[in-house]
């Protein structure tokens, strides 16, 4: 997952600071210490890790930090700014042209990710901006490149002018928006062509195609694998072609995050989007807040919310809650379920956007991302009837042994799927008969993210003794 390894390392030097009542300046120097060695090892830039402690140092040494109430806190509220401020301070949204045609603009070397970029933004504006996109094939020197630009626009439902490796691509760019315009797109997206290093004669085609196209963005696709090198590679496309904005791929792939933190202080370009995964529609609008409190582990829920309005029916959530609420809940609605879940991403994913896990990281990125699919072939193996009616299933051992031959998994992994979704209806039972008080109380300590209210509902549920001690009784 992305920055996981700078992620950790910057948790562990915060611990040092916070939950004590008072610090003095070398508690401040131990802890920068531990963070000047993360982020080096990060790959970030070493005039911008100088800058950012230099900075924290400065912040965190007044007076009023020293001798507040909790100034382990307020140090890590410190860093926190500071990494928004290197990562950009700001959203930084492209720039569409309200009327008319906008014209995109890819740029950057062989191997950045840079035509599946085109896909993933073609995508991104159809899907959540309601765009026309129309792409341009204008990467002759590499053959793969345009049948995988055309196959990527088959997929997502977006046209794609091409000529083949023959033709001049500052020919091509002229034609192909003349078409886009024929086609009535309102988005136009050129993929030019990179080179495994820069030269001269790549920036000559990059700088005629613009001067063509006259692009509203120019955005340089920039591997976040490549650490600060991604730095020089930005300042010398900034001062050849001029470059708007940085589409940062393969971030999932990048454990240390060095790049994102290097590349807005060290050429002042912003980081636009980002690629989150290999999936078309992984591509996230880069928040430098939000990825700043993923770095020192307070999460992402307004991510989070973005993805679940983006996946999620709301009609169908509240038809399955209604469900639940009746006791009707089946199989066939844990089924759409599922396939709801799925469409946010993985589950280490949808977990990592969640405060306070940052302590059991190992744990999520074990977390099977396959177990939906067998939990599908499961259901898929029951009969219609089955499916309606779970207590089939929970009174035969047969029909249990026949599901788990079916769907090629194991009796006890039928019989987890069965316990779950009696849990969940016995769950429903336990809230329907409870007061609205204790609801409301229940509600209230799930927000605060106290999850023991969920096994402890009622103030009138009381522990076990003897051999049943440690478990709730009703």
């Amino acid at each position: 997952m992305a920055f996981d390894s700078l992620s950790e390392r910057l948790q562990k030097a915060m611990k040092k600071i916070t939950g004590r009542g008072k610090l003095q300046e070398s508690d401040i120097d131990d802890m920068l210490r531990e963070v000047r060695l993360s982020l080096l090892e990060a790959d970030v830039n070493f005039k911008v890790v100088r800058k950012f402690l230099a900075d924290v140092k400065e912040k965190a040494l007044g007076a009023k930090i020293l001798e507040g109430l909790n100034p382990g806190q307020m140090v890590v509220d410190i860093v926190r700014e500071e990494l928004k401020t290197i990562l950009g301070s700001e959203q930084s949204e492209l720039n569409l042209n309200k009327n008319g045609l906008t014209v995109i603009m890819l740029v950057g070397l062989q191997g950045t990710g840079k035509t599946t970029a085109c896909g993933k933004i073609s995508l991104y504006l159809r899907k959540k901006l309601k765009k026309t996109p129309y792409l341009i094939a204008c990467d002759v020197y590499r053959p793969a490149a345009i049948n995988q630009l055309v196959t990527l626009g088959k997929q997502i439902g977006v046209e794609v002018y091409e000529e083949g490796v023959k033709q001049d691509p500052r020919k091509i760019a002229k034609n192909g928006i003349k078409e886009a315009i024929k086609a009535g797109a309102d988005v136009v997206i050129i993929d030019t062509a990179g080179r495994l290093q820069i030269n001269d004669e790549l920036m000559d085609e990059l700088k005629d195609i613009k001067e063509i196209a006259k692009p509203h963005e120019i955005l340089l696709t920039v591997d976040a694998m490549s650490g600060q090198d991604a730095c020089n590679v930005g300042l010398v496309f900034n001062e050849k072609v001029g470059v708007s904005g940085i589409i940062l791929t393969k971030l999932d792939g990048d454990a240390r995050g060095g790049a994102a933190l290097s590349l807005k202080e060290m050429t002042g370009l912003p980081i636009k989007l980002m690629s989150t995964g290999e999936k078309l529609d992984e591509l996230e609008i880069f928040y430098p807040d939000r990825i700043a409190e993923r770095i020192l582990g307070m999460g992402d829920v307004l991510s989070l919310i973005d993805s679940v309005k983006e996946n999620i029916d709301e009609d169908e959530m509240e038809e399955m809650a209604d469900k639940m609420i009746k006791g009707s809940y089946n199989y066939n609605d844990l089924l759409k379920q599922f396939k709801m879940i799925k469409r946010m991403g993985s589950l280490s994913k949808i977990l990592g956007f969640l405060p306070g896990l940052g302590k059991i990281k190992q744990a999520i990125n074990q977390v099977d991302d396959k177990a939906f699919v067998y939990m599908e072939a499961i259901i898929s193996s029951m009969t219609e009837k089955e499916r309606r009616n779970p207590k089939l299933i929970e009174d035969s051992a047969k029909r249990r042994e026949r599901i788990a031959k079916g769907s090629g998994r194991t009796i006890q992994e039928v019989n987890g799927l069965r316990n779950s979704l009696s849990q969940m209806r016995d769950a429903m039972k336990k809230f329907n008969n409870m007061s609205d008080a204790d609801k409301k109380k229940m509600s209230s300590q799930v927000a605060n993210g106290n999850m023991s209210s969920l096994a402890n509902p009622s103030s009138k549920v009381k522990k076990g003794k003897g051999k049943n001690k440690g478990r709730f009784r009703y």
